[in-house]
């Protein structure tokens, strides 16, 4: 594997600028915003940066630095995920309750594993270490971006919606006016990841897939387009939903795209930046596969399978939206999970999940392939997610 010739020098470096750029992200915060959890599917800022951590510290230094003394027993417990091979944590509900330990005492955990960390990769490193390092590396970027989007939440259903950054815009541009079908033929394709540098173990299994004719818009869906689906009924019709999805509906009184908010008349929607007028020719986002499915139906129009997005995904520009497809997530054939808590990463979630591709504008540079292989369940849309249509 490529990626693992690496010389020591630059493996410091990647850390140290991976390392960085989590900081960064929450430099414009608050002490306050740091705990903040309003869901159960927000965790505080202040938690991912001792998460993110921690998987360095038991990962890695407790595996591997038989020097290396653990800054604080405790933290396993406090910063552990979803890891039941490692031992007991703080359930996930709770985590906004951590006022300790405080935000100076998580900046401290980092520096003082951060300085382990450099130490121990100024020497020679096993292959096994190399890919656990990697695995560390993305999975901090997963959580740079998860930060983003909680913290996004964390102040967008803060009634003053204070602005995160000025100047945070997104870094695509938006074409949807030139909008096309793109034909694909039928035929037999290759799916799954193929090559030597990183990839998750999910995206494993290259393998054939049958495909039938289908066509895929080059574009996603824009506000314009959603707007003439709420003002046409979109959300009072049950004709357009999944039962699931009318149920989701109803129960939490959804009637527009998260973060939209109808003012005097005009659609306003918050924005990392504050509360803006809505762009009409921005991709809409923080959809929820329910209402992407009742976007298609309504459209007389489909969501694409995520094989279909991912063989035509290089005919078209992809990376503004995490965009729902119509695939369950599930394992590739011959996908086995990893040994300890590492196989614990993805294979324990393929159930009840939709898969996603693509990237979306807080993805961090250099996080994105066509092979990779987002999932959520159908009703979350705090992530950047957008629709896509094929028929």
């Amino acid at each position: 594997m490529d990626y693992l010739d690496k010389t020591l020098m630059i493996f410091l470096e990647h850390y140290k600028q991976i390392r960085k750029h989590s900081e960064q992200i929450c430099k414009p915060l608050e002490t306050e915003d740091y705990v903040v959890q309003p869901v159960v599917d927000v965790s505080p800022p202040k938690w991912h940066l001792g998460h993110t951590t921690w998987f360095f510290e038991t990962f890695i230094l407790q595996q591997f630095c038989d020097a290396y003394e653990v800054y604080n027993p405790d933290y396993n417990y406090v910063f552990n995920s979803y890891y039941e091979t490692i031992g007991n944590r703080v359930i996930r509900t709770d985590r906004g309750n951590l006022s300790r330990p405080s935000v100076t005492d998580v900046y401290t955990y980092r520096k003082y594993v951060d300085r382990a960390m450099a130490s121990f990769l100024k020497k020679p490193l096993s292959d096994e270490v190399k890919e656990l390092l990697f695995l560390g590396f993305n999975h901090e970027q997963q959580h740079q971006e998860l930060l983003l989007t909680d913290i996004k939440y964390i102040l967008g259903n803060n009634p003053l919606f204070p602005v995160y950054q000025k100047g945070k815009k997104a870094h695509v541009e938006f074409n949807t006016d030139e909008a096309e079908m793109i034909s694909i033929k039928e035929g037999i394709y290759e799916v799954g990841y193929s090559g030597s540098d990183f990839c998750f173990d999910n995206e494993q299994g290259r393998h054939k897939v049958y495909l039938q004719d289908f066509s895929i818009s080059s574009e996603l869906i824009d506000n314009e387009a959603y707007l003439e689906f709420i003002q046409d009924g979109g959300y009072t019709n049950f004709v357009y939903w999944h039962a699931d999805g009318w149920d989701w509906l109803r129960s939490d009184h959804i009637t527009a795209p998260l973060y939209w908010h109808l003012i005097d008349g005009l659609w306003h929607t918050y924005t990392l930046e504050g509360l803006k007028v809505l762009d009409l020719k921005a991709p809409v986002t923080h959809i929820s596969y329910y209402e992407a499915y009742a976007f298609a139906s309504w459209s007389k129009m489909r969501l694409p399978t995520e094989f279909e997005w991912e063989i035509a995904a290089k005919k078209f520009k992809w990376g503004k939206r995490w965009e729902w497809t119509e695939s369950a997530y599930l394992p590739y054939p011959g996908y086995s999970k990893a040994a300890g808590a590492i196989g614990e990463y993805n294979g324990k979630f393929m159930v009840n999940q939709k898969v996603l591709r693509g990237a979306s504008e807080v993805t961090p540079e250099g996080h994105s392939r066509i092979t990779y292989r987002n999932f959520f369940q159908p009703h979350l849309r705090w992530q950047f997610t957008g629709i896509r249509l094929a028929q």
